[in-house]
């Protein structure tokens, strides 16, 4: 088990967070001392809620996922796409319809790799997110090119701008607003250690002012590597002298810093054991596709969902990946690849809520880098900016399409509704990634001024921001 403080790692940080966590075998005094620093979200709750993020590492090309299928748009994306379009006959089975039909006859249809998620959406357990990206502020074309407003730090860079969709700063940054809704509700957990979980490894997203990011891997709680018996040779294995050296781990120690250490290791001792126990007895019927590592990890997050009592959690906040998506040559073949991951992982954890009873209370969502561009460089597709993405889960207003379909269009014009792209088919966001966590944020229970606090821009969308059409509630949960 890994317990990731992105705080800086000087004595006095780690002693200060050491008095609000050291206890031997649980975090609990962490949440009785968050309960008292004002209004905690869901802090009586009776009920349970998760969100889970799936991460596109490498920035997914949303034009060859979710794909312009009336035959104005489609023409105009072939005509631009030439060798790497997708042939309109192969998305027969995935096209998607939405309960209300987007004006003007603007029809889409998934990557014919995507029959699952195509599926859930025709079901109305899916919706789809149009032109979503960071920003700072709502920007027109002329504002970017003026450069007269704030833009994001570092745009089109890989590390920078995953950094800025899970956390609004550049690479660098400490705390993500997955760890910021988990600050929030940390009240509402017996064990607050399990609050925010990564089965994806180290990610900024989990991390917050107090809530610590637990990592899992696919097979479960990480060990302690002192106790895998790697180091220490035949004296591990013999079951009678395991714990004695785990009782040396644990015991307490004269120097402040070696004793917090041993509590540390303490906690995850007891941290590994209790996760290992509570995932044991939960074994889905569901099948989850093999030789896929985002399935993998989706199976591992039902396992915990469905260990939320044993967990002693109500409120959870997930992250998993997939990577591979930064297609700047060998697209045709490399993306559908990816893409049939990816609706094939989120079928079977589809399948596996509803087994489990909680698809009313699990929301999954789609982020990645950045959209790419509209053109293409012969083989691929380069760096963009916004992109679409999907929001799945029952409690979702699914069967639908949010915000407003971008023109397809490659050149800069003077056209009002082509106000979105800056050159190669790059769109700039017309939602931002504040406005789309705040809507799932609302539906997870937090207020308005913890939704304010946790994503900071937000008070720049919604009421007086200097674009119409900006709300701070999406409309997509229900």
């Amino acid at each position: 088990m890994h317990l990731i403080d992105p705080e800086s790692h000087t004595r006095r940080a780690f002693l200060r967070r050491s008095a609000q966590l050291a206890i031997a075998g649980t975090a609990a005094p962490l949440a009785v001392n968050l309960a008292t620093i004002g209004e905690v979200a869901a802090q009586t709750a009776t009920d349970y809620k998760a969100l889970v993020c799936v991460f596109l590492n490498g920035g997914n090309d949303h034009m060859n996922t979710v794909v312009p299928y009336d035959d104005a748009r489609y023409a105009t994306y072939a005509r631009v796409r030439g060798p790497l379009a997708i042939a309109r006959a192969r998305m027969a089975a995935t096209e998607l319809t939405p309960t209300t039909p987007l004006a003007d006859g603007v029809r889409f249809a998934l990557a014919p790799e995507m029959p699952e998620m195509a599926s859930i959406f025709n079901a109305g357990r899916m919706a789809v997110q149009l032109n979503v990206g960071p920003l700072i502020v709502p920007l027109t074309r002329a504002q970017y090119e003026g450069a007269v407003l704030p833009q994001p730090p570092k745009l089109f860079s890989h590390n920078d701008q995953q950094s800025v969709w899970q956390s609004k700063g550049a690479e660098g940054s400490t705390r993500g607003w997955g760890g910021g809704i988990g600050d929030t509700v940390l009240g509402a957990n017996g064990q607050s250690m399990f609050t925010c979980i990564s089965v994806a490894g180290n990610a900024v997203f989990l991390a917050g002012q107090n809530a610590l990011q637990y990592q899992c891997s696919t097979a479960g709680a990480v060990a302690v590597e002192a106790l895998r018996g790697s180091s220490w040779g035949y004296f591990l294995y013999e079951p009678a002298q395991r714990p004695l050296f785990e009782q040396l781990l644990r015991q307490s120690h004269p120097h402040p810093l070696a004793n917090e250490y041993n509590r540390v290791v303490s906690r995850s001792l007891d941290a590994e054991q209790r996760v290992t126990s509570a995932i044991n007895p939960v074994q889905l019927r569901t099948a989850f596709p093999g030789g896929n590592t985002l399935a993998d990890q989706l199976k591992m997050v039902a396992r915990l969902i469905g260990a939320r009592s044993a967990l002693g959690v109500k409120r959870q906040v997930f992250m998993v990946s997939l990577g591979g998506f930064d297609v700047h040559d060998g697209m045709a073949s490399r993306q559908p690849v990816l893409l049939r991951k990816l609706s094939q992982g989120l079928g079977a954890f589809d399948a596996a809520l509803t087994e489990l009873g909680v698809q009313n209370q699990v929301t999954t969502f789609t982020a990645s880098d950045f959209g790419r561009t509209f053109t293409i460089n012969g083989d691929g597709t380069d760096h963009g900016w916004g992109g679409h993405h999907f929001v799945m889960g029952a409690a979702v207003r699914g069967k639908s399409f949010y915000g407003t379909p971008p023109p397809l269009s490659t050149t800069q014009s003077s056209a009002p509704d082509d106000q979105w792209h800056v050159g190669q088919g790059r769109l700039i966001p017309s939602t931002s990634v504040d406005q789309y966590a705040a809507t799932m944020a609302r539906w997870f229970g937090l207020s308005t001024d913890q939704q304010h606090a946790v994503l900071p821009n937000l008070r720049n969308f919604g009421a007086g921001a200097n674009v119409a059409g900006y709300p701070i509630d999406l409309g997509f949960m229900a």
